[in-house]
């Protein structure tokens, strides 16, 4: 039997990510489309706590599909995961008569929602937007396609200099327990060398490879740096290997927050609309606690606590390969 659902709030959580407002609207129109009366919570699950809830209509998410960022703003609630500070938000949504929450955002907003379901049994579901392309049961995550070309259009701009000066540039990209990001820039870029936080790769092996390749007259080299390499950061890492190679004049960037910004991508846009129109859809059916997720080319669901218990970094086999083998 389908539930009786009247009301549905959405949220954004944690990070964000380019494709959040494209999904935000998904979620709304199609609720609407549904008979559904929708609310925004405004700055994630502080706004459950602060009571910033608003009724949101059509219009309300006109004109925002090509926006970066997100239009409910998003926080880190540490109240939220106290027992009172759950009452809260639960009392502020029973007082509008809410029946069910959906959250974007990734393992951190994932993990709040089950408590928060279990503890009140409240109807909820997840999408996956983080850049970082960690949870498991999607194989693109939203904001994922837009920082990657973020990247590579960065990482080219720094090539063009790089050359004009045979410089080696050691460029830090985010991604503190996921390569994800890492791996497919330094393919697409060309870059010389990639570390990432699940492949130890030594200093000595890193000076061996850029050597090799000054051996063979390359005018410059890039060298992606995952935020969460073992050894250490990019400024950490270009300061030991110049201790050992100094061929090329040795320079760092750190890409930074630069990643999270910008219009997101058509095929963020598209995810995003996907993702939204289907959580709702998913909901109205009468399914709770799950995740959906893109998956070759289909919508599939996937229950939180696996989402969040088989962590999936999609470090595919033949790209860390190709590091090697396109980069002599």
């Amino acid at each position: 039997m389908k539930p009786n659902i009247k009301n549905i709030a959405v949220l954004t959580s944690g990070g964000d990510a380019p494709g959040m407002n494209a999904c935000i609207r998904a979620v709304v129109r199609t609720g609407i489309y549904n008979g559904i009366n929708m609310f925004g919570v405004l700055q994630g699950y502080q706004g459950l706590i602060n009571n910033n809830i608003i009724p949101m209509d059509a219009r309300s998410v006109s004109n925002i599909i090509h926006l970066g960022g997100t239009i409910l703003k998003t926080a880190r609630c540490l109240e939220f995961k106290t027992d009172e500070g759950m009452e809260i938000a639960y009392q502020n949504l029973k007082a509008r008569d809410i029946d069910g929450l959906i959250v974007i955002g990734g393992d951190g907003t994932f993990t709040g929602a089950r408590n928060f379901s279990n503890k009140y049994n409240i109807r909820v579901m997840g999408i996956p937007g983080t850049i970082d392309n960690d949870l498991y049961g999607s194989d693109f995550t939203l904001g994922y396609d837009t920082a990657i070309n973020t990247v590579i259009e960065a990482i080219d701009k720094i090539r063009d200099t790089a050359d004009s000066h045979d410089r080696l540039f050691f460029i830090e990209v985010m991604g503190r327990d996921s390569g994800c990001i890492a791996l497919r820039s330094a393919v697409a870029s060309g870059a010389e060398a990639v570390l990432l936080p699940e492949r130890h790769t030594s200093i000595d092996e890193l000076v061996s490879q850029l050597a090799s390749g000054a051996s063979t007259k390359k005018s410059s080299s890039i060298v992606i740096v995952s935020e969460g390499h073992k050894a250490g950061g990019a400024y950490d890492i270009a300061k030991q290997v110049k201790e050992q190679f100094n061929h090329y004049d040795t320079k760092v960037t750190i890409l930074g927050h630069l990643q999270r910004g910008g219009s997101p991508s058509s095929f963020d846009r598209i995810l995003g609309s996907r993702l939204g129109f289907a959580a709702v859809n998913e909901m109205l059916q009468g399914t709770s606690k799950a995740m959906v997720g893109l998956r070759g080319n289909e919508i599939k669901t996937t229950g939180i606590d696996e989402a969040l218990s088989r962590h999936s970094f999609k470090l595919e086999n033949d790209l860390l390969e190709m590091t090697k083998v396109l980069s002599i």
